[in-house]
């Protein structure tokens, strides 16, 4: 199973999507980065490939290398940024919890006014 979706600030591919987990391949372009978001229903553990991350996780600033990874807890407040002027910075995410829907990102802040 794999399914892609285009974003404002990059796109993502479905690797897997189970009951118990989804898997996607994240590509954000460079300087851009996802919402400050948070998830009621699922937490996030994130591998980064390659380029390197610039992460929020609950107002504290971390940097994440290619080859490392984080994770990113149920309620949790995150946004990962690419920083990288010319390269694409690459993710995997792995989703645990009760359910994975698009409904459940509750956007605290966006560059791209989305809800």
């Amino acid at each position: 199973m794999s399914s892609s979706e285009n974003r404002p600030w990059g796109s993502y591919d479905i690797l897997s999507d189970a009951p118990d987990c989804k898997v996607k391949i994240i590509t954000v372009k460079p300087q851009q980065r996802l919402s400050y978001q948070f998830h009621y229903k699922r937490s996030e553990h994130w591998v980064v490939v390659s380029g390197a991350a610039h992460i929020t996780l609950d107002g504290a600033s971390i940097a994440v290398p290619a080859g490392q990874h984080i994770f990113i807890p149920t309620m949790a407040k995150h946004r990962i940024e690419n920083t990288s002027e010319t390269e694409d910075l690459v993710f995997v995410e792995v989703q645990c919890g009760t359910y994975f829907g698009e409904d459940d990102i509750v956007r605290l802040s966006d560059d791209y006014s989305r809800e």
